[in-house]
């Protein structure tokens, strides 16, 4: 089970690495970790129990308070809704910046492919040796449009431009990619994928109707159960976001007599209602810091 881990204030920040790596020494189950994505700090232990005994010994021992939270989802941006609609958010934008222009056909791979790259046309009228737009689409990609999330499934090729051969640098060229990834993501209209989980449940069958109308209300997608003498094994296909604190929930469903495994399974659109609490959320920090 992986928590997202905060001290309370500074000086508890201070002590908090030195002392999870000094428990980690004694605990070999503890994890902590930072999650690229989201930068957020995580920890992760045998269960809720476990991660809470660490939580306590950090305070009694090292005077390290935290807080405990759920971890956000790692999501990300694919550069058009759905596969069929690749035709109609193909763009061209041209962007300047500088002494240099580039002109992009921008398309898209399919949805969850995690694939993204920036070529360049041998119709583009500059020399490979000045082709530098992928740093700065590739650098924009990573940062994200919406809320900072990474945006992946895109391929984008340069197929027109102009240089200065004093005049064009590095940063002319990188400038002119961002420019021209910012116009594209304005016409593509992204949206957001997240995480799903391939999980497998199992528990006595008398429980078997309450943890099918649990994994319905988690937008779950069942996908076969099967009987092992008076156990039922359920599996399953649930979004990351919705499984983050299920071990607590399966034990007070199935009086304990339940378990569950899950793992990684593909990335999948996030439904539009779901999507829009996610933005503001990711907004909300910054909002507040403007004010």
């Amino acid at each position: 089970m992986t928590y997202a881990i905060e001290p309370k204030t500074r000086a508890d920040e201070d002590k908090l690495a030195p002392a999870i790596h000094k428990l980690m020494e004694e605990d070999l189950l503890i994890r902590f970790f930072r999650d690229p994505m989201t930068n957020e700090f995580l920890i992760a232990g045998a269960g809720q129990p476990h991660i809470e005994a660490i939580v306590s010994r950090l305070k009694k021992r090292y005077h390290a308070e935290v807080t405990l939270k759920a971890p956000k989802v790692p999501t990300a941006r694919p550069s058009a809704p759905r596969p069929r609609l690749r035709d109609a958010t193909r763009s061209r934008p041209a962007a300047t910046a500088s002494s240099a222009t580039a002109k992009f056909a921008w398309s898209h791979c399919p949805v969850a492919a995690a694939s993204s790259s920036v070529t360049k046309s041998s119709a583009a009228r500059f020399p490979a040796t000045s082709f530098r737009q992928s740093k700065g689409i590739v650098e924009s990609a990573v940062r994200g449009y919406l809320a900072g999330y990474p945006v992946v499934d895109f391929k984008a090729t340069v197929y027109d431009g102009s240089y200065h051969d004093v005049d064009s640098n590095e940063m002319s060229f990188k400038m002119a990619g961002r420019i021209a990834f910012r116009k594209c993501m304005e016409l593509c209209k992204p949206c957001l994928l997240e995480p799903v989980m391939k999980v497998e449940i199992e528990a006595p069958d008398e429980f078997a109707g309450t943890l099918m109308g649990d994994l319905n209300s988690r937008r779950g997608r069942v996908q076969g159960m099967e009987s092992k003498g008076r156990t039922t094994i359920i599996n399953a296909e649930v979004p990351m976001a919705e499984m983050l604190t299920y071990g607590t929930l399966l034990t007070s469903m199935t009086q304990g007599k339940g378990s569950y495994r899950m793992e990684m399974n593909h990335y999948d659109i996030v439904p539009q209602l779901v999507a829009e609490k996610i933005l503001a959320n990711a907004k909300r920090p910054v909002e507040e810091e403007e004010e």
